[in-house]
């Protein structure tokens, strides 16, 4: 895999209340690479309406994700397969207090391909909100037939 990746981060959440699912995806370019058998990827996120960029750093293993994230928003999220994690999520409206009860992770690891992907049920405040489902899609830069110009 190349340092410069192209990443794609697609997530589902099926409310209880509603027989639809909420789908939102994004598609950037990252900075990609791998220490100790864990893998990294660091890339800016910008939000409409704000000059703020936020700085996210996804790192991942076997049966773990976390996804840390500084600027305009600022969480430290910990997705561990069966097993429960807390977290403060902090926005520029206020502080909510999250729960990530993950179910499974999936990793497949290609060449020039990473597919990471995390079943998982959000509570927010202490309260269930949906189970989730987010797919992150990695592949070197220079093998993408996509471009984002």
């Amino acid at each position: 895999m190349t340092k410069e990746v192209l990443l794609t981060l697609s997530g589902l959440q099926f409310d209880q209340q509603t027989e639809d699912a909420g789908k939102i995806e994004t598609v950037t370019v990252g900075d990609y690479y791998k220490r100790n058998d864990r893998h990294y990827v660091i890339y800016e996120e910008v939000t409409e309406g704000f000059a703020q960029a936020t700085k996210n750093r996804l790192k991942f293993s076997e049966h773990m994700l976390e996804l840390t994230r500084n600027g305009l928003v600022n969480v430290h999220m910990v997705f561990q397969e069966n097993k429960k994690n807390l977290t403060s999520y902090n926005t520029p409206f206020g502080q909510i207090l999250i729960g990530i009860d993950t179910k499974k992770i999936q990793i497949v690891e290609e060449e020039d391909n990473i597919c990471v992907e995390v079943d998982y049920a959000l509570d927010i405040n202490y309260g269930y909100v949906a189970d989730c489902h987010i797919k992150i899609a990695i592949c070197s830069k220079e093998n993408s037939s996509f471009s984002l110009s």
